[in-house]
């Protein structure tokens, strides 16, 4: 039976196997802490949280989301840990709220393995905190209790940890929130706007959208449109619960997933005001879907192989083991067992993707320029736009579940983060690839995104410059020279570089005083006010410290005012700098040459493995739409 606490609140917890599920409206830091009989927490090193999500016996999240799931088996901590408390926080550094008086109060459920909640609680009554203590697990006579805390701290972690007795708590607290930095910096873009309920509901057949081409009609903005909500985060997450495919206690296992459905898949059936909106909505929901039901089958394989472990611990230490044949009797119960577990998940995950692979077989080829493959047919009739995207495919993503079914990476536009094409070894690319390779892959990739951008922006919205100062690049940037899409040849040279970024920096100061001043007409006739793309190749030759600061200038201030940055570099080139760039290199999308598991979701924080946007071998694809957009850009500017 569920118990609905209140602060100061006990109750008993009936299993020492279980989650705490937290639900916020804003992206939160979940973490724990244990301590000893005395209440102590000896040291970092007894704190769980995104850096070092793991202890044992327990886990918590490795990035800050708005919802969280943290697995607690109470039987495998350490024999000293006499309480474990669970901890909330606002992280800082990533523009959201700073105090839980701004956001909808937090909550928190224990619940068995099986879904059941054991006890819940709201936390009600914060003002200016932005850290607080949710729940605390302690033993009493020889059992695991809960209760509902709700202490605040207004002077967030380090506050938090100081009252817990570590000396180095504003160490840790700093140490926290750099790991979330990062985390966010490896996340993928935001989720599309959701229903109130969150499901992914089929629309009606009265309410299907019109015939026509694919992409036809000009994005909506959303903007005072009733029904519609707009999300705050990246990370704001309504629905239920994950589902946990493990088994029921005294039930069966239902390992239907939530999100699928069973009605032939079609493309665009999903919300949204336009064609275009309900196709990034269908591919955002197919991405969520994949997630959640890996997440399932994931979760249900660890519940098998810990059953097999107790079991096999069981029959070790049963003495009646050691009759002739009676051991061998128990270990092979447990293996039929673990098979049973494992093949029932199996083929709840293989149903998913069946349906999944079915609904992307419609979708893709349905995809309007913007969203779609360079070996798409919608290419070959290709025009020039009239209207800006919604959003632009970056590449593919999949999961080693299923490695057939790639999930299309769809960014928002305008772009609010840079994206950085790594061409270093950083991460886990083949090591047996040339380093020169990669450099020259990298740049490839750089001019395959570069043109797309180019290729779904109307004529004139949308420039790109080159900083390129050894030159290393002209092999991959020959098909943008020859088109002519470029607003100016490849910079080269250190007066090269000094000359594009003073010219991107005085545009950034311009917009950004006319905005703030709200004299937007008072700009120079001759300010070009598309978006601009500057594209840096082999990084940092040719950079002095005065170009290190403006390029990052150009990537914090940029964006806002439509200036966005690409980076071609590895990041061990630049170790010279030290610390100086560790926050350009955070506040950009990192992209591969080559495929790599570097990516998360907003969901479940999987590692996703991204695929770079390849052109069909042999094709003109790229060039014959190159050069529709040099002469788009030529008649625009007559």
């Amino acid at each position: 039976m569920t118990a609905e606490l209140v602060r100061g609140q006990n109750q008993s917890l009936p299993q020492v196997r279980l989650e705490i599920r937290v639900s916020a409206g804003t992206p939160i830091v979940a973490g724990a802490t244990l301590s000893d009989e005395q209440g102590r927490v000896p040291g970092t090193e007894w704190v769980a949280h995104p850096g070092r999500p793991v202890l044992p016996g327990l886990e918590v999240s490795r990035q800050a989301a708005a919802d969280h799931r943290l697995a607690f088996d109470l039987d495998a901590l350490p024999e000293r840990v006499h309480r474990v408390t669970v901890l909330l926080a606002l992280p800082t550094g990533i523009g959201g709220p700073v105090r839980f008086g701004a956001v909808a109060a937090p909550s928190v459920a224990v619940t068995g393995l099986d879904g059941s909640q054991v006890a819940g609680y709201s936390i009600t009554g914060l003002d200016s905190e932005s850290a607080v203590i949710a729940l605390e697990l302690y033993r009493r006579q020889g059992g695991w209790k809960v209760r509902a805390v709700g202490q605040g701290y207004a002077g967030g972690l380090a506050a938090l940890f100081t009252d817990q007795g570590l000396p180095e708590a504003r160490q840790l607290a700093d140490g926290i929130n750099e790991a979330v930095v990062q985390g966010l910096a490896r996340s993928v873009a935001p989720p599309p706007p959701r229903l109130p309920n969150g499901d992914r509901t089929r629309q009606a057949t009265a309410s299907a959208p019109p015939q026509g081409p694919p992409g036809a009609g000009a994005s909506a903005q959303h903007q005072g449109h009733p029904g519609v909500p707009r999300q705050a985060s990246p990370y704001d997450v309504t629905d239920a619960p994950i589902p946990v495919a493990q088994p029921a206690l005294g039930g069966p296992v239902d390992y239907h997933h939530p999100g699928r459905q069973a009605a032939p898949p079609v493309a665009g059936d999903a919300t949204g005001w336009s064609m275009e909106e309900r196709l990034y909505n269908q591919v955002w929901g197919m991405f969520e879907d994949l997630a959640r039901t890996v997440a399932a089958y994931r979760s249900a394989v660890d519940f098998a192989d810990s059953r097999l472990e107790q079991e096999l611990d069981r029959a070790l230490a049963d003495p009646r083991a050691r009759l002739v044949g009676q051991g061998d009797a128990a270990r092979d119960a447990a293996q039929a067992k673990h098979a049973h577990l494992v093949n029932q998940a199996r083929a709840a995950l293989d149903r998913d993707l069946t349906q999944l692979i079915a609904e992307s077989d419609v979708v893709e080829p349905a995809l309007p320029e913007a969203f779609a493959r360079w070996d798409s047919p919608v290419w070959q009739g290709y025009r020039v736009p009239g209207a800006v995207p919604m959003a632009v495919r970056l590449g593919d993503l999949h999961v080693p579940e299923s490695e057939s079914l790639r999930i299309p990476m769809l960014v928002r536009l305008p772009l609010q983060r840079g994206l950085w094409i790594d061409s270093g070894r950083s991460g886990s690319l083949d090591p047996l690839v040339d380093p020169d390779e990669l450099r020259r892959l990298a740049m490839d990739i750089a001019v395959t995104h570069a043109s797309r951008l180019l290729a779904v922006y109307p004529p004139g919205a949308f420039a790109v410059h080159v900083i390129d100062p050894a030159g290393s690049g002209a092999s991959a940037l020959a098909r943008l020279v020859r088109s002519g899409v470029l607003a100016a040849p490849p910079a080269v040279g250190a007066s090269g570089v000094a000359d594009v970024l003073s010219r991107l920096t005085r545009r950034v100061d311009l917009v950004q005083m006319a905005v703030r001043g709200g004299a937007s007409d008072s700009l120079p006739s001759g300010l070009d006010t598309a978006q601009q793309l500057l594209v840096v190749n082999d990084f940092p030759h040719g950079f002095d410290d005065r170009a290190v600061n403006q390029l990052r200038y150009l990537a914090d201030e940029g964006p806002d005012v439509g200036v966005h940055l690409m980076m071609v570099a590895a990041r061990e080139d630049a170790a010279g700098y030290g610390p100086l760039l560790d926050p350009l290199w955070r506040s950009l999308l990192r992209l591969t040459p080559m495929p790599d598991d570097h990516l998360a979701d907003p969901w479940v924080g999987h590692a996703w493995t991204y695929e770079p946007p390849r052109l069909p071998k042999g094709s003109q694809v790229l060039d014959r739409v190159l050069t529709q957009v040099a002469e788009a850009r030529r008649s625009w500017n007559r």
